[in-house]
């Protein structure tokens, strides 16, 4: 049972994982010891967090702009130079837009659409070689982050963001039932209100933010990391194509 979360000796590379939950996953991971490898498109950032968690363990920094196909396949060629298998992705570089319904623009559907759906797909198949690698020795995670506005409706007028996040929901499944044949397991996680860049409302307010959610909190660090590393490691190996909730009950009261 003690090795039931360890990640040691695991390889993980994560995207937008120089802040916000991606850096949480990325924090979690490698205190349960596996080599972690994090991209975002702004280098100096993804730089400074790998500088900041190598004190945990081995952190890389591998700056990529994913929203791209082209940008996607030269992240899987960098990372793929320094590994040759790939143990644990995390599909978590995302965006948002919102704007009112009768003035909703076309660019703000497709930056976020190609970010937060295509993204994930054409990512896990440039590196699906070096994920079935992994897989011919013990299986081999994808985790795609979605959102709890992927589950139930939020309020605010973010048309693409909603429609992308609940097709990725789907797509996690749709994936999942292929990629179990390569010993590689696909799941997801929708997370609720947790303090970040694209959550400003849960940083900025969160005792106004707390007072709906039933559990009486934002999320916090360890809660995105605990969920993280449950589907990551052995524990998760049987949690095939499902997506966890992880909000503190915000879905069932909305």
């Amino acid at each position: 049972m003690k090795h039931l979360f360890s990640l040691e000796g695991r390889s993980a590379l994560i995207t937008g994982g120089s802040r916000g939950i991606g850096r949480m996953i990325a924090e979690g991971f490698l205190t349960q010891g596996a080599r972690v490898y994090i991209s975002a498109r702004k280098a100096a950032a993804c730089d400074q967090t790998a500088r900041e968690l190598s004190h945990l363990g081995h952190c890389v920094s591998l700056p990529a702009d994913v929203s791209t196909l082209e940008g996607a396949r030269a992240l899987a060629a960098a990372y793929s130079a320094l590994e040759p298998q790939l143990d644990i992705l995390v599909n978590n570089a995302g965006a948002a837009w919102g704007a009112p319904f009768d003035e909703f623009p076309e660019s703000g559907w497709d930056k976020v659409v190609d970010l937060n759906l295509k993204t994930p797909f054409f990512l896990t198949q440039a590196l699906a070689p070096q994920l079935r690698t992994a897989g011919k020795v013990r299986a081999a995670k994808v985790i795609n982050i979605a959102s709890i506005d992927g589950v139930s409706v939020n309020p605010q007028e973010t048309y693409s963001y909603a429609a992308s996040k609940a097709g990725l929901i789907h797509l996690t499944r749709r994936m999942a039932l292929r990629l179990i044949q390569d010993n590689i397991v696909v799941s997801g996680i929708a997370p609720g209100a947790f303090a970040s860049e694209m959550n400003r409302d849960a940083r900025d307010h969160a005792q106004e933010v707390s007072a709906r959610v039933p559990a009486g909190r934002i999320g916090v660090d360890a809660d995105m990391a605990g969920a993280a590393i449950y589907l990551a490691s052995r524990a998760g190996d049987y949690v095939v194509g499902e997506t966890l909730v992880v909000d503190g009950g915000v879905t069932l009261a909305r």
